[in-house]
């Protein structure tokens, strides 16, 4: 018996043995051999990833990944942006082309399953909803029927605008169109009467796109649950922790008043546990997450907590000129709540 224990626990060295090749040569290690996070964003979309005339990425995806990036190599702007359709999103992922996923992407139980990938904390609550040229004179989503409706395939958009017309006893003709820069201009040009996508991506498209905004408005009814969150790929812990771990921390500075603009000064006189150990002052956290213990005050310090980012890029001095509602800290009512830092 005694035999027979002490060859079982060396089958278990082995096989952990055997497991540390692999682990080496996870995500975390590749972006610290190359110098830069490889992130899939979207072709174009004010607020959440948009690209200036200089290819300068902007927006609260793009964000995402720049805190990442400063978690990890200390650097916000050591990020490789890469835009992706749609219906490419997935794959670009799950090949390996990008090692994050911060696209406008819904977080639902097939995704989840059956792709190969993991989500990480919700990054913005959002809801499907309709824009129509004011002109048209309908006033609710109830008086769509024998619409034509512009949408993007691959989405969870296609699967919501049919089931909201079935639901409701309604006909409709889908106008479907892979890219986003067709999609708007088959929209504008009035070859649909109707635009469905994420109430943000048109509140985006409306102030970006259109000649003038107050020509469209957006009906008040949203038809769906659209929890827009990272994504990476199934089988990598340690990377789903450290992405997972940085939206957290971004949303637990906001909780705490940590700042850009007063994370140096917190970190050398704050008395407050929490900030202290969030910002490295005292607990070793990083360590768990294989990086160095200033992950979370390099993030906060280049990029912002989560309420600056999200008023930078979509917020009330913004085009898109969102409320943080849903999206608010939930000790004021909204749905963002960090796990504890600790």
């Amino acid at each position: 018996m005694r035999l027979k224990s002490l060859l079982a626990a060396g089958a278990v060295v082995v096989i952990a043995g055997s497991a540390l090749p692999a682990a080496a040569q996870g995500t975390l290690d590749q972006i610290v051999e190359r110098g830069e996070v490889n992130c899939g964003v979207t072709t174009g979309l004010a607020g959440f990833s948009n690209p200036d005339s200089e290819g300068n990425w902007t927006g609260l995806d793009a964000d995402i990944c720049r805190a990442v990036a400063a978690a990890i190599l200390g650097d916000a702007e050591a990020v490789n942006f890469v835009p992706a359709t749609a219906q490419q999103r997935f794959q670009v992922l799950q090949s390996g082309e990008v090692d994050l996923l911060s696209r406008v992407t819904t977080w639902t139980l097939t995704r989840d399953t059956s792709l190969g990938l993991n989500f990480a904390p919700t990054t913005f609550y959002d809801g499907q909803g309709f824009m129509i040229p004011k002109d048209l004179g309908v006033t609710s989503a109830m008086e769509l029927d024998g619409a034509t409706v512009c949408v993007q395939p691959g989405t969870t958009t296609e699967l919501n605008l049919a089931d909201f017309f079935r639901a409701n006893d309604m006909e409709f003709e889908p106008v479907v169109i892979e890219q986003l820069d067709e999609v708007n201009a088959a929209y504008f040009s009035g070859r649909c009467d109707v635009y469905t996508t994420d109430a943000s991506g048109l509140a985006a498209t409306r102030a970006s796109v259109a000649e003038n905004p107050d020509d469209h408005i957006i009906l008040p009814e949203l038809i769906s649950k659209e929890p827009l969150s990272p994504a990476v790929r199934q089988g990598d812990d340690q990377f789903l922790d450290i992405v997972k771990w940085v939206v957290y921390a971004l949303i637990e500075a906001e909780e705490y008043g940590v700042n850009s603009e007063n994370v140096d000064d917190l970190l050398e006189n704050s008395s407050n546990p929490v900030v202290r150990r969030l910002l490295g002052a005292s607990d070793e956290l990083g360590g768990h997450l294989g990086l160095s213990n200033e992950w979370a005050y390099n993030a906060i310090k280049q990029v912002g907590n989560y309420g600056e980012i999200f008023e930078r890029n979509v917020g009330s001095e913004t085009p898109l000129n969102l409320e943080r509602g849903y999206n608010d800290l939930w000790t004021r009512g909204g749905l963002m709540y960090a796990m504890p830092v600790r």
